[in-house]
C-alpha cells in the first residue's frame, strides 16, 4: 500500500515537473494538472450529471410511490429500487467522482507540504527545471499567493496579503454552489421536489471552504480549477442532452405520396382534363395527324389498292 501511494504522489509530482518545464510557474503547472485530471474523469462526470438529472425527474413518480405505499415500508423501498434500475439510475452516482478524487487531493496535499519541506525535490523530476527552482523556492508563487503555504498562515502574517487566499477560497464556495444549481436548475423550473441527497450536498460548499482555510494555496487553487472545469463540462453535458431531447420530441413531417396526386374520396389519381385549343378566329383546332409508323396495316392495303386501280 505504501508503495502504491507513493508512486501516486510521484505520478503528481511528474505531471507537474512537466506542465512547468512549457510553462514556469507552479500556479499553471497545478490548473494544467487539473484539467488532465478532469478529462481522465470525464465519464464518472457524464454518468453523475445524468443520474442526478434522472433523479430529479423521477420525482413526481416517488412522489405518487410514497403516498401509495406509505404504510408499507419494505415494499416502498422495494418498488424505488426496481423504478432506479428501469431508469438506470444509481443514487451513489453524485458523490461517485468526489470519493474518487480524494486520493488525489491528499497525495498533491503530501507533495505541496513536500515542496516546503528539508526534501523539496522529493517527489518531482530531479532532471527537470523545477527541481532546480523549487529548491531556490523559486516559481512557486500565484496570483500573489506563496502556494506551498496555507491561508490560516497568511492570515495570520496579516489580513492584506491573506485577501488572495481568501478570494480563491470564496472562488472555491462559490464554484461549488453553481455546480450544484447547475444539475437542479430543470426541476427547480419545473416545481419538482428535490432528491433527499440533495440536502445533504448543499453542505459541501461550505465544507469545501473550510478545509481550504487549512490546506495549502495550490490545493485551493486546485480544487477552484476542478470546479470550473466540471461546470463546463456539465454545461457541454445538459446542452447535449436537452437538444436531443427536444429532436425527439419534435413532430416528424408526414411523408406524401409521389403518385401523380391523390383523387379524392376514394384516394384513386385523377389527371386533369387537357383544355381545349381553338385558333385564332374562335374554330376549333383539328386534332394532328395521325403519325404514319402509327397507321395500321390495313389502311395502308387499302391505299395501295385504290392507287393500282387508278393506275
Amino acid at each position: 500500500m505504501g508503495a502504491i501511494w507513493d508512486g501516486l504522489q510521484s505520478l503528481l509530482g511528474g505531471i507537474v515537473s512537466f506542465f512547468y518545464g512549457v510553462i514556469p510557474n507552479l500556479g499553471i503547472a497545478i490548473i494544467l494538472l487539473t484539467i488532465v485530471v478532469g478529462v481522465a474523469m470525464f465519464p464518472l462526470t457524464l454518468k453523475q450529471t445524468r443520474s442526478m438529472r434522472a433523479m430529479q425527474e423521477m420525482q413526481p413518480q416517488l412522489k405518487k410511490l410514497q403516498a401509495e405505499l406509505k404504510h408499507d415500508r419494505q415494499a416502498l423501498q422495494e418498488a424505488t429500487m426496481e423504478m432506479y434500475k428501469e431508469r438506470g439510475v444509481n443514487p451513489a452516482a453524485g458523490c461517485l467522482p468526489l470519493i474518487l478524487q480524494m486520493p488525489i487531493w491528499f497525495a498533491l496535499f503530501s507533495v505541496l507540504r513536500s515542496f516546503a519541506s528539508t526534501d523539496p525535490a522529493k517527489y518531482v523530476i530531479e532532471s527537470s527545471r523545477f527541481a532546480a527552482d523549487i529548491v531556490a523556492r523559486d516559481g512557486i508563487y500565484f496570483l500573489g499567493m506563496d502556494l506551498t503555504q496555507t491561508p490560516r498562515v497568511a492570515w495570520d502574517q496579516g489580513a492584506v496579503s491573506a485577501i488572495p487566499y481568501l478570494v480563491t477560497i470564496l472562488l472555491v464556495i462559490g464554484t461549488a454552489w453553481y455546480q450544484q444549481k447547475q444539475t437542479m436548475a430543470r426541476s427547480q423550473s419545473q416545481g419538482q421536489q428535490q432528491p433527499p441527497g440533495q440536502a445533504i450536498m448543499k453542505i459541501f460548499p461550505l465544507f469545501f471552504g473550510f478545509i481550504s482555510f487549512q490546506m495549502p494555496a495550490g490545493l485551493v487553487v486546485y480544487f477552484a480549477a476542478s470546479q470550473i472545469f466540471r461546470i463546463g463540462q456539465q454545461a457541454l453535458i445538459i446542452s447535449l442532452d436537452d437538444k436531443k431531447a427536444e429532436s425527439d420530441d419534435a413532430p416528424k413531417p408526414r411523408k406524401q405520396k409521389e403518385d401523380g396526386g391523390a383523387g379524392e374520396g376514394n384516394g384513386q389519381a385523377t389527371s386533369a382534363p387537357q383544355p381545349k385549343q381553338k385558333t385564332s378566329g374562335g374554330a376549333r383546332r383539328q386534332p394532328p395527324p395521325t403519325p404514319r409508323s402509327s397507321r395500321s396495316p390495313q389502311a395502308s392495303k387499302k391505299r395501295r389498292g385504290k392507287k393500282r386501280r387508278r393506275n
